[in-house]
């Protein structure tokens, strides 16, 4: 099957599970599973029949791009560390959304995000715009050739760049989910969180969702014992959000490792994946895992919130 036609088919398929899922929750229409034979297409007849929920669709092509043979074997071995298809599914994601990810870095996410979306939605990663020689520049760089090095599976991606002192991220209302994952602690050491969680609210439509992941501190670590250290208190986060104008919707434990003990010499950074000390005690913070994770679901409010007189 080629592309086009199997995006002609997942296409339709998306549109049946949606429809299907619209159907249940207004209670209008009873949901009935169609013999494939009764069916016309051009599908053999024992073609599988598309899921009958837009959840249960969603799930399926989750499983199938963290399969794929692009994605590269470092980092399907932090699978077990970064839950993608849990935590995607957690920030309500499905496969014909406008999602904008915030700082991709070397484009983890993206090898799951932009597949995913290639066919019905739009992929977007936003990422700082090069001042320099520095991480910004060598992650735009990278970014952008390994892109134009799979044309199939990142195409359709897009990249805009932001100036995080001023961040404009899209037209207002044009996206319906912005992710961020393990960048907030970058914007509150540079002083330039509050600008950017007011660009994903102006850039979310009404109803829409910002997803947050981060290190997180201790509940009873302040601001600046731990600014430094890459942890951030959740409440801190929280309040960020809240005062961009979001609501909290819910939080998650899908990202949470109870062995980190957060009091390491290098900060967060002592752990893997990136092991700042080498050698030094690595079979110790191998041990360990990566970071202990807040998970966040954001929602920016259908109307706007009432002002006191």
């Amino acid at each position: 099957m080629n592309r086009g036609t199997q995006a002609a088919n997942v296409g339709l398929a998306l549109a049946v599970a949606l429809l299907g899922l619209c159907l249940a929750r207004s209670g209008a229409v009873a949901a009935q599973i169609v013999p494939a034979a009764s069916v016309e297409s051009d599908q053999p007849a024992n073609e599988l029949v598309p899921p009958t929920s837009a959840s249960d669709f969603t799930s399926a092509q989750l499983d199938s791009v963290l399969a794929g043979s692009w994605r590269s074997a470092p980092n399907r071995a932090r699978d077990v560390y970064r839950h993608p298809k849990a935590t995607l599914q957690f920030f309500g994601i499905r496969p014909d959304q406008t999602v904008i990810e915030i700082t991709p870095g070397g484009g983890w996410y993206s090898e799951i995000l932009a597949p995913l979306l290639h066919d019905n939605g739009h992929y977007v990663a936003a990422v700082q715009a090069p001042a320099g020689d520095g991480e910004a520049k060598r992650d735009n760089g990278g970014l952008r050739a390994k892109f134009a090095a799979d044309q199939a599976e990142y195409g359709k991606a897009k990249i805009v760049e932001f100036d995080p002192k001023a961040p404009v991220l899209g037209a207002p209302g044009s996206a319906d989910l912005v992710l961020t994952f393990r960048n907030v602690h970058n914007w509150v050491m540079a002083d330039t969180a509050p600008a950017m969680f007011k660009a994903f609210f102006a850039v979310l439509r009404p109803g829409g969702v910002l997803g947050v992941v981060d290190h997180r501190a201790d509940d009873s670590a302040s601001l600046a014992t731990v600014k430094q250290s890459g942890y951030l208190p959740t409440r801190y986060v929280v309040k960020l959000a809240a005062e961009a104008g979001f609501t909290l919707d819910e939080s998650s434990e899908i990202n949470a490792n109870p062995k980190d003990t957060k009091d390491y010499p290098k900060g967060v950074w002592t752990l893997p994946p990136t092991l700042t000390l080498g050698e030094q005690d690595k079979a110790k913070y191998l041990a360990i895992g990566e970071s202990d994770r807040m998970t966040l679901r954001f929602v920016k409010p259908s109307t706007p919130a009432a002002t006191t007189p």
